[in-house]
């Protein structure tokens, strides 16, 4: 009960203030982390140098800046997404691709939709809610529990259930036997136990496989969404075709094809819009070195 009177105390002081002020307010936080915090600025700019080695400095430089900006803006409009509804959604959000949807839904296998920490990714799921596309949303559940309420609350009011990583294989397999959908963000590093080494900008990024194993035992469509703030300031969703799934005798090499199909399909993306993408994270802090590869 106090964590969720603490959810609505933040929600309604920030709902409080104008959308266009919130913005600006957020991005020049943001930019003050940028140049505060060495450490994040640092992660920042290593991984765009690794993954733009063609760029300047001065180029790289200032895509950083664009994606803390655009992480401000993120926040910002992460209190405006409890006054959407179905009719006034339009204002914020298009949808692109929905064709891709229907024809996943018709096969009756359920749809795995994955997507990355790319441009309003919770404005993304809310959306979805409002569209009645209602997804079983896998995620890590945070330390803190005043913000872990504060987030499954978001990610749960437009009809969304929240399953939270660890042991919920089993129902995931039975939720998708019952043609329901899943949504899931593949983009972050994990330890070599739990992933495959896939390209990921040229270098070989720690993914995890569980994704492509429950696409290989259940026969669920698998479709990437992506979100894309456009410079109007609305967003574009976009639900890209289906990924056929890559099957063989050959378990361990099924796991790494298909994950490196998914993993290709957000680098494409990210190198269109590198600044609305969440540099932030050290995507490829596992080496292969640690396995002995």
């Amino acid at each position: 009960m106090k964590k969720t009177l603490i959810t609505r105390t933040i929600l309604v002081l920030f709902a409080s203030i104008p959308i266009t002020m919130r913005r600006a307010l957020f991005q020049a936080a943001l930019i003050l982390f940028y140049h505060v915090s060495q450490k994040h600025r640092l992660i920042t700019i290593h991984n765009l140098t690794c993954a733009f080695p063609e760029k300047s400095l001065v180029e790289i430089t200032g895509i950083a800046k664009g994606v803390y900006r655009n992480l401000g803006m993120t926040l910002a409009e992460f209190f405006e997404i409890p006054s959407l509804t179905s009719q006034n959604m339009h204002h914020w959000v298009e949808f692109e691709g929905l064709e891709h949807y229907e024809r996943a839904r018709s096969r009756g296998k359920g749809i795995l939709f994955y997507t990355a920490h790319f441009g309003n990714w919770e404005l993304a799921a809310a959306s979805f809610g409002l569209q009645n596309i209602r997804l079983h949303i896998i995620y890590r559940a945070l330390d803190n529990p005043i913000l872990e309420n504060f987030v499954a609350w978001f990610r749960s009011y437009t009809g969304h259930s929240v399953i939270p990583k660890g042991g919920a294989s089993r129902k995931i397999v039975e939720l998708l036997k019952n043609n329901q959908m899943i949504g899931v963000l593949i983009d972050q590093n994990v330890s070599w136990r739990e992933g495959v080494f896939v390209d990921f900008f040229g270098r070989p990024a720690s993914t995890t496989k569980r994704f492509a194993a429950l696409a290989l035992q259940t026969e669920a469509a698998v479709v990437p969404i992506f979100i894309v703030r456009q410079p109007t300031g609305r967003y574009k969703i976009v639900i890209n075709k289906e990924i056929e799934t890559t099957r063989s005798t050959d378990h361990e090499g099924d796991l790494f094809h298909n994950t490196q199909a998914y993993t290709a399909v957000i680098e494409d993306i990210v190198r269109t819009y590198p600044d609305q993408y969440f540099w932030l994270h050290q995507r490829w802090k596992t080496k292969t070195t640690q396995i002995g590869v």
